[in-house]
């Protein structure tokens, strides 16, 4: 048995380890993969599918993308760029608290993607060094998904923690305040770092060798009238997000059910996401006016719907593997989880650092969480534990290195020692720590 389950391990790790290497769609194939070596080879029982959890992702990334059709997404960008030009001295807390915003509102880091450069630009005019809001901001972006009532790891969470009694509310509740205390901590934690830009060797190397040069300012206003139909569908995204919150929060509004064993159960949280975000979307549709041919062309859907084959694969598999040893894992671990449970976050931290998703780790672990008996609040507590996927640089990390022209903003020599080490671990050190004391009002 222990040869057996050793080699299972590392199976699994193995198909972690593939999959993290391409991410996304390799994440999900590599489970894939995994599942057939567990059940046809080893006989193991297949687990549940996650199917709450992939139809509230679906449900979620079609919204957003039908937004985006309407350029209701462009919009936000451009409302974006106006505030981070006016106060461009205050660009360290203004460029993560948009960046974040973004994410929180469509529940996906696209969006912030198109305000980094913006974000370098204005802090170099404003000859602040671009590394400090430019770090600060992709990592704020990345986690912010914790904080995001559309997002796939909070719709995890929505499922997973249901069966304890606990609603999207609570959650929000205790991790988005924190979230914000978190993404203050971050900033501070760079505002005062490296030299200050005119005083780096290498910006001065640059300038001396022509490398970089000052945009002109560009001091006319666009005066091109933004269309209402993508206001109109802006608002109706907004009052989708906020239908979700408002019943979320007074859930005996919602429909009641007899069922056949004579128990009164109400509409799920996780159906009434589904049903929300799909209605949000064709009345984006049908009032904004969106052209057929555009509904299956946003890069959002693309993207959300590779998020999905992630999750299904990765979630499977391993539900799968601490299914078969969930007694093996409750009696090893329920001691140590009693004593210290918060040492749970130091898994959640490790296992997401390897598969690159945030989404994923929740589905993975947080029902392992749920079965050693760890509180609800607790997992709440520890949900930002979740994004560590900021250790080894990703696209948006990398990319970000290039849109500043002044290179301050750096990937080091060992690839882990970049510029968002510091605002990775200060965001969710403070979120994490903040969580806590919020959770003993909400609870």
């Amino acid at each position: 048995m222990d040869i057996i389950f050793i080699l299972q391990l590392f199976i699994i790790f193995s198909m972690i380890a593939i999959g993290g290497r391409y991410g996304g769609i390799g994440l999900g194939v590599a489970g894939g993969l995994g599942m057939c070596i567990l059940v046809l080879v080893f006989g193991m029982q297949p687990a549940s599918l996650p199917v709450s959890v992939v139809f509230i992702i679906l449900a979620v990334i079609t919204c957003v993308s039908v937004l985006q059709s309407a350029g209701g997404l462009d919009l936000l960008v451009k409302i974006a760029e106006k505030a981070l030009k006016k106060k461009p001295q205050a660009i360290v807390f203004m460029g993560p608290l948009i960046t974040s915003t973004f994410t929180i509102f469509c529940g996906t880091t696209y969006v912030a993607f198109s305000v980094y450069p913006v974000i370098a630009e204005v802090a170099a005019q404003a000859k602040i060094r671009p590394e400090r809001p430019l770090s600060v901001s992709v990592i704020a972006a990345g986690i912010a998904v914790v904080a995001s009532p559309m997002s796939a790891a909070t719709a995890g969470m929505v499922a997973i923690l249901a069966i304890s009694g606990v609603g999207l509310v609570q959650i929000l509740a205790v991790v988005m305040p924190a979230f914000l205390i978190g993404v203050i901590c971050a900033c501070l934690s760079v505002f005062k770092r490296g030299k200050e830009l005119e005083q780096d060797e290498e910006f001065q190397r640059r300038v001396r060798a022509g490398e970089y040069q000052f945009l002109t300012q560009d001091k006319q206003e666009d005066k091109q009238e933004t269309d209402p139909k993508v206001k109109r569908a802006l608002l109706i995204f907004a009052l989708g997000i906020l239908t979700i919150i408002f019943f979320g929060t007074f859930t005996n509004l919602l429909p009641h059910y007899e069922l056949a064993n004579g128990k009164i159960e109400r509409l799920s949280t996780p159906n009434l996401i589904q049903m929300i975000m799909l209605a949000t979307a064709c009345l984006i549709m049908l009032f904004a006016k969106v052209p057929a041919n555009k509904l299956g062309e946003a890069s959002v859907f693309k993207s959300g719907l590779i998020g999905v084959v992630g999750v299904f694969g990765i979630a499977w598999m391993t539900g799968t593997f601490f299914e078969a040893y969930k007694p093996l894992f409750s009696d090893s671990l329920s001691h140590i989880v009693e004593d210290y449970p918060y040492l749970f976050g130091v898994a959640l931290f490790a296992f997401s650092m390897v598969i690159f998703s945030p989404a994923a780790t929740v589905a993975a672990l947080m029902p392992l969480g749920v079965s050693l008996g760890i509180p609800p609040q607790i997992l709440i507590v520890l949900y930002p534990c979740v994004s560590g996927d900021f250790i080894v640089p990703g696209a948006n990390q990398i990319a970000c290195v290039a849109f500043d022209r002044t290179g301050t903003t750096k990937i080091g020599k060992f690839v882990i020692n970049h510029s968002y080490l510091r605002p990775g671990f200060a965001l969710i050190i403070g979120a994490v720590v903040s969580a806590y004391f919020i959770s003993q009002i909400v609870f």
